[in-house]
């Protein structure tokens, strides 16, 4: 079916009256270039088995230095955990599309050409939302505040249904379904998600982002692509301001010029440095999300309790190979 009609944007939903909670991020550039220097010269040393117990402390120095209403995050995965999941990955996700792969090029057969390429777009369809969905149960489930961890409770097949019918329908609207696809996206993997026994919520409206995602399509000639970093930061602003945890609004107050110039930073230090100045670019962006986002009302923290969840690291290593983020701050 062709999309809905544009509605006037909406309003940001009114700050929740109570006390303000900021983020606020306390580490440096020069304490994370230490850990990354050292992660880089034993990943060389072990061939690159070492990457992930490296990806694992850089997470957790970067959780364990941001706070918000006092205390800070913390990271409790670990290297082990990636490892076996990016094997686990490249047993039931890799390997049998390189067996497709190299079954179409060794066959004659037109038949067996097919079935291949079938069965290579059926895997890649399947895997790449349950990649969503496990990176995003695996790193919530490991990531905790005041000793509370958080959790993620979607169904893994749900996710998928939806997420293949919704790149169809983006398909065949020639993409201007995605905005929709994005929002009933987000809608799902937040109403899923936990902090303890309390759940996060997400009301922002399916056609909010339609209006802004078409007028960007429009200026994009003209302003060279530009105008695609306002939308970015609407469409961040609209995610925040329409999540709440229990009676605590988020808000995020970033625009479409302080994100330019973030990237356009990040991307000059990463060029003159060669890529040293890595760790400088994510304290940048870490600060900047600080700087940005908070949660405004009354947190009601005594009523939480621990009700965490297990989870498997095989949808991380799925992410790893298909570039799927399971959990992005903004």
């Amino acid at each position: 079916p062709p999309p809905p009609p544009p509605r006037p944007s909406e309003p940001p939903p009114p700050a929740a009256s109570g006390q303000v909670h900021r983020l606020a991020f306390h580490g440096t550039g020069g304490s994370l270039f230490g850990i990354h220097i050292v992660n880089v010269l034993l990943t060389l040393l072990t061939l690159g088995v070492y990457y992930f117990w490296g990806k694992t402390r850089v997470r957790a120095y970067l959780w364990g230095q941001t706070e918000i209403a006092g205390d800070r995050f913390a990271y409790h995965g670990t290297g082990r955990e990636l490892f076996m999941g990016f094997l686990k990955a490249l047993l039931f996700f890799a390997l049998p599309l390189f067996l497709l792969s190299l079954l179409r090029d060794v066959t004659s057969w037109t038949v067996l050409k097919v079935i291949s390429l079938i069965g290579s777009y059926v895997i890649v369809s399947v895997f790449f939302p349950l990649a969503i969905v496990g990176a995003r149960r695996y790193r919530l489930s490991r990531t905790s505040w005041r000793g509370i961890r958080f959790s993620f409770r979607g169904s893994a097949s749900e996710f998928v249904k939806f997420f293949i019918v919704h790149t169809i329908l983006t398909s065949i609207t020639l993409g201007l379904w995605y905005p929709i696809f994005d929002v009933r996206r987000h809608a799902l993997l937040t109403n899923d998600s936990w902090f303890g026994n309390r759940k996060l919520a997400f009301d922002g409206g399916m056609n909010g982002l339609f209006g802004p995602f078409v007028l960007a399509l429009v200026l994009t000639p003209f302003t060279l692509g530009l105008c695609w970093f306002w939308y970015l930061a609407k469409k961040r602003r609209y995610f925040w301001e329409h999540t709440t945890f229990g009676a605590a609004r988020f808000r995020y107050t970033v625009r479409g010029g302080a994100l330019l110039w973030l990237m356009l930073g990040n991307f000059f230090i990463l060029v003159l440095t060669l890529g040293l100045g890595w760790s400088w670019a994510q304290v940048r962006s870490a600060r900047f999300v600080a700087r940005n986002l908070s949660l405004v009302g009354d947190l009601d923290l005594a009523s939480i309790q621990q009700d965490a969840r297990a989870a498997s690291a095989t949808g991380e290593g799925l992410a790893g190979l298909l570039d799927a983020g399971g959990l992005d701050l903004g």
